[in-house]
């Protein structure tokens, strides 16, 4: 029989992928013909960086219902630990090693990623799966819940905040770490919180911190996510973020609900910090959203949300950097997540404040609008001329003060293709069907990263007539050669390493520096000092005081301007001279001979 409105006979799955650079025709339903032409992206991924507390504790929390769960896939509430951290506040480094914290006994893990901070993930260290055995401590005082769901309620950040900062849990954590209870809670160091979920994924036992979970995430490109969304970018990352920006980590000011995007997790949630120190210091206001130096050429960067961004639906970002508009298209990123689009340019001659200004067109939504940037100028307070009648009786030599280190960076970038699904549709009488593809976009995630390595080497100048070796007196001076390399997979996204600094220790490595001359340019370049004016000779040379004590002399140099889309790579380095003696040993004075 016949009938009206004929039903497709059957149908059948054809799966094709279409990647950047294909144009293809498809028969739409409805007899039209569509062409989709997909275009390469030109924008990359930036992976953000670190926390904050105070006298109690800085973390504040959220979450919600449990959606998903299966016997493959499913977190069970009350599974679930902290991992606490030790770090030293000045230079936000770990400074012992992991401790997880449970009130379970999770023997049959199968999956972990070793003993590792999310300060160290931010600052490059890489997600490596674990060979060894799972370990864990249980607290003899018992954890508060850590983890809200429906089943077991809603977790008390009161009651996180006072456990991680009882007496005596401090005490615990001092003895495990081998730290002295003064020495730990001097107000030097902090703790840093990462609440751990213990998951079942695939079949397999995992234990996770929120970081691990999206870093993972990013590895298995959306797997963790598709098979537990709630428990894995809901529940954990939202049971701790912080009150109160610290350790270049920000404040969340996002929803305590819902499902949050891996850059939103690796940037900001799932941490908490506490701080021991009986003044609440007032944290430091930063105005600026970038510090760059003249001449230095930079990338800048923001990130996209909102919806789903596809060749079908691009979402677009331009940047207004003095007067001229930069536009980034093809920003894409699947449903729940996000994408950095950056811009790379050359920053001005002359010391100012930017504002650069962010629009987005096609649906999705920046997390600035506007953003601040601070050019200066290092080259305007180098050391005065030492004179030799130059004293400075009380001189100690001081301990070496070094600034923020990050050597690798990570980044990567959505890549959409389409996935086919063909279905027959039949005809009447005088068509004889049709096919109408009935797919959807998907995405790859594709990775890159960047490595900062460099070596500094100081020693005497040649026109120090004693020196030997390394060893040379006060007075004269010293030369200095710094080489930095870059390693990339994606040399458009990364700068070479375009300024250094040296401080020196007469002056605390603070008062005065010298920012040393780029001997050549690309991603192996060498630096040393400019030519020195109150040098005889035109040296580049850096002159000791004469008044400086026998021992070690040891400059420190800030290897800087590496940018990424994932922010800039800088480098710590110090080398040393020995002094001995000082440079009047070296005149002899006679009386004038007669004539």
């Amino acid at each position: 029989m016949r009938m009206g409105i004929r039903l497709a006979l059957w149908i059948k799955s054809i799966v094709m992928r279409h990647r950047f650079g294909g144009v293809f025709s498809l028969r739409m339903c409805g007899n039209m013909t569509k062409r989709l032409a997909v275009l390469t992206m030109v924008l990359m991924l930036i992976c953000p960086l670190t926390v904050y507390a105070v006298g109690e504790g800085n973390l504040d929390g959220g979450g919600g219902s449990m959606g998903q769960g299966t016997s493959q896939n499913k977190w069970t509430p009350g599974m679930e630990g902290v991992r606490v951290t030790v770090i030293l506040a000045e230079t936000r480094t770990p400074v012992t090693q992991p401790i997880d914290f449970t009130n379970k006994r999770p023997t049959n893990i199968q999956l972990h990623f070793g003993k590792v901070s999310k300060l160290s993930y931010n600052k490059g260290t890489a997600l490596s799966a674990s060979g060894e055995a799972y370990t864990f401590v249980n607290p003899g005082q018992s954890l508060p819940r850590i983890i809200s769901s429906q089943s077991l309620g809603a977790a008390s950040i009161e009651a996180i905040k006072s456990y991680f900062t009882d007496e005596q849990v401090i005490g615990s954590i001092a003895n495990l770490t081998g730290m002295d209870f003064e020495v730990l809670t001097n107000g030097k160091y902090k703790l840093l919180l990462e609440p751990i979920a213990y998951v079942v994924f695939q079949g397999m036992n995992v234990a996770m911190t929120a970081t691990e979970a999206a870093l993972y995430d990013q590895t298995v490109n959306g797997t963790v996510r598709a098979m537990l969304p709630t428990a894995g970018f809901q529940n954990l990352p939202l049971s701790m973020f912080l009150e109160t920006a610290d350790l270049g980590y920000p404040v969340w000011n996002g929803p305590k609900s819902g499902v949050r995007s891996n850059q939103e997790i690796i940037a900001s949630l799932g941490l908490g910090i506490v701080r021991f120190n009986e003044i609440t210091t007032p944290p430091a206001i930063d105005a600026f959203d970038y510090e760059y130096r003249v001449n230095t050429e930079v990338i800048t960067a923001v990130t996209v949300r909102g919806g789903q961004s596809d060749p079908n639906h691009p979402v677009s970002v331009t940047f207004r950097v003095a007067g001229k508009a930069m536009r980034v298209d093809h920003v894409y990123y699947p449903e729940g997540d996000s994408q950095i689009a950056w811009i790379r340019w050359t920053t001005p001659s002359t010391p100012q404040t930017m504002t650069i200004h962010v629009t987005v067109s096609g649906g999705g939504r920046t997390d600035k609008n506007t953003i601040t940037a601070n050019i200066v100028d290092l080259s305007k307070n180098p050391p005065p001329d030492p004179n030799a009648d130059d004293r400075n009786d009380g001189f100690t030599i001081p301990s070496v003060s070094v600034r923020e280190q990050v050597t690798r960076a990570d980044w990567g970038v959505w890549r959409p293709w389409w996935y086919s699904y063909w279905v027959w549709h039949s005809g009447d009488d005088d068509d004889e069907g049709f096919w109408c593809d009935h797919g959807w976009w998907k995405f790859d995630y594709d990775r890159y990263q960047a490595r900062l390595s460099a070596e500094m080497e100081i020693y005497p100048d040649e026109k120090s007539p004693t020196a030997s070796g390394n060893t040379l007196k006060s007075g004269y001076g010293i030369q200095e050669t710094v080489t930095a390399g870059v390693s990339t997979n994606q040399s458009h996204a990364v700068t070479e390493a375009q300024n250094a600094i040296t401080y020196f220790p007469e002056f605390d490595y603070q008062s005065y520096w010298r920012v040393l001359e780029r001997m050549g340019r690309g991603y192996q370049t060498r630096f040393e000092f400019e030519e020195n004016p109150f040098s005889t000779y035109e040296r580049r040379t850096h002159f000791l005081p004469i008044w400086y004590p026998d021992g070690r002399y040891t400059p420190y140099t800030w290897l800087i301007d590496c940018w990424t889309p994932a922010g800039m790579l800088s480098m710590n380095l110090t080398d040393s001279v020995r002094v001995q003696g000082n440079l009047w040993q070296d005149w002899h004075i006679s009386p004038q001979k007669p004539r």
